[in-house]
């Protein structure tokens, strides 16, 4: 059945040569002209899983409250303090900027200079107030003092004033529709604005720092730009490699034409489809490359083999296509549907990857089985390629002569065993890897980058810090809740038990504002600062507390209780989310509901706890789709286990790594365990691919598995040295997650070729029916 499908496949392609190379021609000038049209596309709702129970919380009131997306930017007087008048000039120039920036929420924007910025102070007669800053402020030195007066009056201090009144923040939200265009905003261009804000208001006495997920967007824009830079030095590698191997600059020129096709044809169809590339996958070209080397090499080096045994270039490319068309497709194939299984995980983005990831494999399957062969069937091999490439089988076959003894039920065991305590060593080390970030700021950028020691500087002059979880206490059936004591009073003490929990910096909420106004109607007297029970005396409290706080709707129908915490680790922000579930399952009535989450660390919360679900998850589907497409290609269970065996434990020690080089389990680096089983598949699939073939030659499995190396593990080393070392070189790169990717895909890569060359055959030994050898 299948020696038919590959005999029609083979008369179609090559009886059909000059119109398939036109055909493919023709294709690839289109898919370039499309390729042009490619745009880098990020959007906030892109990276957070808006169907997890704590978004839905988060859209419900994004409006109300407010929501994540927003930008701060701090102006800090690097000698002496902010109340002089160059200084205020500045501060109210940069805030007439920020405001003025295409995407930002206007009602948003929060400063000294805007009018949402109040104080309230007690007197002898009652209550006075007014905006920190007047609308009739000059500069002058009475100015300076009374502003200095009003804003230790206000609740300002660590939230937009620095705490050591050295700086000033100017916070605004944006929108995630450009209202001029009706288009997703461009954060890109925010970010560039923001970048310029900076170089205005800079200078010898003030310093500017800028967080927010546009800016971040931006700076890894700019850092994926030096992608180019390391898929270059990719290339020239792979090319130096690759000629040392072959040993013929025209196979080389070739091979590496083919390999960089599906990368354009993938860059062609995303625009056709509606997309663009994210800056988080702007790596999966290189990734397909990569994957088209592999599968390059095998075809050239089978199709050299036939060719240096004295047959046409026709006859050997005819040849080279049998024996490859069907596992060579079904390696790709498995590719294709281990790629996919990352779009389960409900992250647009990761599915953006897995969608990309899989196009670039499923074009290959086209490029490298039917372009590859009819150009090499047009090409001579040189004498002298011929005689250096037989040299040098004759030195490597004692090599594969060496490690075909692995066969052997002695060393079988002695590797068996091995493994097996590596993998336990994995599991324990697999224990300590943690869901979400490392360290503090963004761990897609480098610790010293702009953007983190930007964020660092807020964190140190901003008591609230950039960190908020927000909590909403929805109330159900009860009228003017703001005004009823019980209801306030289980939110204040949710206040107290978040205040004493580890990870929190500090709480705002209602009922803390109300007892400080309630103390104010009573000469400030602390004896007062508590909830009143009577109604009206509660009214009186809750009045001058503003919607603008975010801390109340219009109706007093939810209250939300802002966390800020001590940093963003994962490990801290599940601390702190469980302890919100502690007290809500102890304090939720029909009358009250705390709900998570809002804040920045909401979304980051909903995030990690996505990411911790999909992980087990995309591990038991990307095995279950590679059992089933080993057992359709093999049709032996004992084979697919010998396959996949080796795959799951460098998975676990991928896992074990993690920890070790401080990298967590998040958004950029969840896909990459799937990515790394999914190219390093290929390797049992070849190699197992000649086994099969010469055992049913009637071969014992030593020389079986010595065969399949001298035909196939050659290319197998080289492909996995060359594939290591291309994104190897990502560790250099200036973006911390393309780094961390680099070293996990370089490790993954290597081992499991080793895996395949080692632990296979050792597996083999006591899962295979051995044959006697010739």
């Amino acid at each position: 059945m299948l020696d038919k499908l590959i005999q029609a496949v083979s008369n179609f392609v090559f009886g059909n040569r000059k119109v398939l190379l036109v055909v493919f021609g023709a294709a690839t000038l289109l898919f370039a002209a499309s390729a042009s049209r490619l745009t880098v596309d990020a959007g906030f709702n892109k990276m957070v899983p808006l169907e997890h129970p704590y978004m839905k919380v988060y859209r419900d009131y994004e409006k109300v409250f407010g929501g994540a997306n927003r930008v701060a930017v701090a102006i800090v007087q690097t000698d002496g303090d902010i109340f002089n008048k160059e200084y205020m000039a500045k501060l109210k120039a940069l805030t007439d900027d920020v405001f003025l920036l295409n995407g930002v929420d206007r009602p948003s924007v929060k400063s000294l200079f805007t009018p949402n910025t109040r104080f309230i102070e007690v007197i002898e007669e009652g209550f006075s107030g007014g905006n920190v800053i007047p609308a009739t402020f000059q500069g002058t030195d009475a100015d300076l003092k009374q502003v200095r007066a009003n804003v230790q009056k206000s609740s300002e201090i660590g939230r937009t004033v620095a705490t050591d009144f050295t700086g000033a923040l100017v916070v605004a939200g944006l929108l995630e529709i450009d209202p001029q265009t009706n288009k997703r905003l461009n954060y890109f261009e925010v970010s560039s604005r923001l970048e310029e804000l900076r170089q205005k208001y800079e200078g010898p006495r003030h310093s500017v720092h800028i967080i927010g997920f546009a800016k971040a967007v931006g700076d890894i824009r700019d850092g994926a730009r030096g992608v180019l830079a390391f898929f270059g030095v990719a290339f020239v590698i792979t090319a130096g490699l690759m000629l040392f191997f072959v040993k013929d600059l025209k196979l080389t020129g070739v091979a590496l034409v083919v390999a960089m096709m599906p990368v354009l044809w993938l860059l062609g169809t995303l625009p056709l489809l509606g997309y663009g590339i994210d800056p988080l996958s702007i790596l999966v070209p290189f990734l397909i490359f990569s994957i088209g080397v592999s599968h390059a090499v095998q075809m050239v080096k089978t199709w050299e083999r036939e060719a240096v045994s004295g047959v046409d270039s026709l006859t050997a490319a005819k040849r080279a296509f049998s024996r490859l068309f069907i596992p060579g497709t079904f390696a790709l194939l498995t590719n294709v549907l281990g790629f996919a299984v990352i779009m389960l995980i409900p992250i647009d983005i990761v599915r953006e990857l897995g969608i990309t990831a899989s196009l670039g494999v499923a074009w290959m399957i086209v490029t490298n089985k039917m372009l590859l062969p009819i150009l090499l069937s047009h090409l001579q091999i040189s004498k002298s390629a011929a005689s250096k490439d037989a040299f040098q089988e004759s030195r490597v076959e004692r090599v594969w002569h060496a490690a075909s003894g692995c066969v052997d039920r002695r060393k079988a065991s002695a590797i068996v065993a091995v493994s097996a305590v590596i993998l336990a060593v994995g599991v324990v080390g697999a224990h300590n890897l943690k869901v979400g970030d490392y360290g503090i700021g963004v761990p897609e950028l480098r610790p010293e980058s702009r953007y983190n020691t930007d964020n660092a500087k807020i964190i140190e002059k901003f008591a609230m810090g950039t960190n908020t979880l927000g909590v909403v206490a929805q109330t159900k059936g009860v009228q003017g809740a703001c005004t009823n004591y019980d209801i306030m009073t289980v939110i204040e003490k949710f206040d107290w038990f978040m205040q004493n929990a580890p990870g929190t910096q500090s709480v705002i909420s209602l009922p803390g504002l109300a007892k400080g106004v309630n103390a104010g109607f009573n000469e400030g007297n602390i004896k007062w600062r508590q909830l009143p029970r009577d109604p009206q005396v509660m009214a009186q409290s809750v009045t001058p507390i503003d919607t603008a706080t975010g801390l109340l709707n219009p109706d007093c129908s939810a209250m939300q209780v802002l966390v800020y915490t001590t940093d963003q680790q994962g490990e801290t922000l599940a601390s702190l989310v469980a302890n919100v579930k502690e007290f809500a399952a102890k304090a939720n009535s029909d009358k009250l509901e705390f709900k998570l989450a809002t804040g920045n660390m909401g979304v980051t919360a909903a995030t990690n706890e996505a990411v911790d679900a999909a992980r087990w998850e995309m591990n038991f589907a990307i095995f279950g789709a590679l059992l089933v497409m080993c057992m359709i290609t093999f049709q032996s269970l004992r084979a697919t286990l010998c396959i996949l065996i080796p795959l799951a434990i460098v998975s676990v020690l991928c896992e074990a790594l993690m920890p070790l080089l401080g990298i967590g389990l998040k958004v950029s680096t969840l896909p990459v365990i799937a990515l790394g089983v999914g190219v390093g598949v290929d390797y049992g699939i070849y190699l197992y691919d000649r086994i099969e073939v010469h055992l049913e030659e009637g071969k014992g499995l030593a020389v079986a598995f010595f065969e399949a190396l001298k035909e196939r593990g050659t290319a197998m080393v080289f492909t996995a040295v060359t594939m290591t070392i291309g994104v190897g070189t990502w560790a250099l790169s200036a973006l911390k997650f393309q780094a961390d990717m680099g070293i996990l895909l370089a490790f993954m890569f290597f081992l499991n070729m080793l895996g395949a060359i080692f632990l296979l055959p050792a597996l083999a030994a006591f899962l295979i029916r051995q044959r006697p050898a010739e």
